[in-house]
Formats: C-alpha cells, sequence, structure tokens
C-alpha cells in the first residue's frame, strides 16, 4: 500500500514539474523577464564613484547620493570598472 502512495506522490510531482517547465517557456516567449527589476544607477554615478575613491565622500555618503542599496551599488561599481576598463 505504502509503494502504490509512494508512486502516486512522485508521479504527481512529476506532471507538477513538467506543468511548470511548460509555463516558464510560455511566459519567456512572451516576453516575461523573471528575477528582480534592474535598477539603474543615477546618470552622476562616475562623479559618485571618483569622489568616493579619493576619499572626498564617504561610503555612506556615496550610497545616499546614489539612492542605491550597498549591494546594489557594489554590483553598478563593478559593471562601472568592467565597461571603463572595455573603453581603454
Amino acid at each position: 500500500m505504502l509503494q502504490v502512495l509512494s508512486f502516486v506522490a512522485e508521479n504527481e510531482r512529476t506532471n507538477i514539474r513538467q506543468r511548470q517547465a511548460e509555463g516558464i517557456t510560455a511566459a519567456k516567449k512572451r516576453g516575461v523577464r523573471f528575477g528582480r527589476p534592474y535598477v539603474k544607477p543615477p546618470d552622476d554615478f562616475p562623479d559618485i564613484v571618483e569622489a568616493w575613491e579619493s576619499g572626498r565622500l564617504s561610503f555612506h555618503d556615496a550610497l545616499e547620493k546614489s539612492g542605491l542599496a550597498e549591494a546594489t551599488f557594489y554590483r553598478r561599481l563593478r559593471e562601472y570598472r568592467l565597461l571603463k576598463e572595455a573603453k581603454k
């Protein structure tokens, strides 16, 4: 009896995963984006970074001025530095 219930549960779980995968595929075809929305840095982000790196601005002030969370600030900083390196 326990084996039959185990088989039914496993079969249902497989069906759920398959329907979920089909739903995700259909949503992606419609252009739905998954995950957190992209937070764009402010236009004066290079100036904020320069002031922070030179010591004219504390990290807390740089966060406040940019309006970004700490993790987002570091992420955009990494992207900014990569773009800056690519332009050289």
